[in-house]
C-alpha cells in the first residue's frame, strides 16, 4: 500500500469520514462529513498527516492556517518541514495584544497555507487576504481533503492554487 492509500484508510478507519445528514461550515447540507480532528487527536495519525503534509511544502519561508482545525497540522509540518508559522484566528480575542494572527508574517514572505477540510474556500481565502494584508506572498494552498465543492475555484480567482491530500470522491470510494 502506498502513503496514499495508507492516509486514506487511515481518515476512513479514524473515524474522520461520517455519513448521515450534516450541515456544513459554508451552510451546505451533505450526506458526508469529513472532521480531520479526528484523526490528528492520535500522536500516530497527527505523524502520517504531518509527514504527508510536510512532503509538500516545498519552495516557502512559513506556514500558517486558521484556528482550530489547521492547528496540529501546522505543528506537525512544521516539525517535520522546519518551517516556522503562524496561526490565524477567527476573530480578535478582544483583550492581551487583540491580534488575528500569532506568530511573525515578514513582509515579502512567501507562506504556504494550511487547512484540513475545503468545501467552498471561504475561510481559507480569508486567510489568503489577512496574510497579503500584512505584506506575505501567498499562492498556494495545502489541504488535508478538498470536499471539490468550489474552493478551488475560488482561490483560482485570488490566484492561489489549492493542492489536497485526499478528495472527497477519494473517501467515499475507499473500503467499498
Amino acid at each position: 500500500m502506498d502513503r496514499h492509500e495508507a492516509l486514506v484508510r487511515m481518515l476512513r478507519e479514524s473515524g474522520a469520514v461520517r455519513f448521515g445528514t450534516f450541515t456544513l461550515a459554508s451552510g451546505k447540507t451533505s450526506d458526508v462529513y469529513v472532521d480531520i480532528k479526528a484523526a490528528w487527536t492520535d500522536p500516530a495519525r497527527l505523524e502520517l498527516l504531518g509527514r504527508a503534509l510536510a512532503d509538500r511544502v516545498g519552495d516557502v519561508d512559513r506556514l500558517a492556517g486558521m484556528e482550530l482545525g489547521a492547528v496540529p497540522l501546522l505543528a506537525a509540518t512544521s516539525l517535520y518541514a522546519r518551517r516556522p508559522f503562524a496561526v490565524v484566528r477567527k476573530a480578535a480575542k478582544g483583550h492581551g495584544t487583540d491580534q488575528r494572527i500569532e506568530g511573525e508574517v515578514p513582509p515579502g514572505a512567501r507562506f504556504l497555507v494550511l487547512e484540513d477540510v475545503t468545501t467552498t474556500g471561504g475561510s481559507v481565502a480569508d486567510t489568503v487576504a489577512l496574510l497579503r494584508g500584512r505584506g506575505a506572498k501567498v499562492d498556494r494552498v495545502l489541504v488535508v481533503v478538498d470536499r471539490g465543492e468550489g474552493a478551488r475555484e475560488r482561490l483560482g480567482t485570488l490566484g492561489v492554487s489549492l493542492e489536497s491530500l485526499a478528495t472527497l470522491e477519494e473517501l467515499r470510494g475507499a473500503g467499498s
